[in-house]
């Protein structure tokens, strides 16, 4: 289990709010959807190298934790 702070950040002004990447525009979000049109993580630290395995880690499971809460609350 990781924790969310320091990597996972929420800035009103950047991409509309959605939780990035330490304060960079690269959002949670993007990060699933690179994954699941089919790229690998080695693919995605290649291509964005200020990224590293472990935020592509901790991005997944904040998303995971996060749809978790709205399943389980709704």
């Amino acid at each position: 289990m990781y924790i969310f702070k320091p990597i996972i950040s929420i800035e009103p002004d950047k991409r509309g709010g959605q939780p990035g990447i330490r304060e960079m525009r690269i959002t949670a979000a993007d990060i699933l959807g690179w994954l699941a049109s089919g790229m690998e993580i080695r693919e995605i630290v290649e291509n964005f190298t200020e990224l590293t395995k472990e935020e592509i880690l901790v991005a997944l499971e904040f998303s995971a934790n996060r749809q978790n809460r709205e399943v389980t609350a709704g």
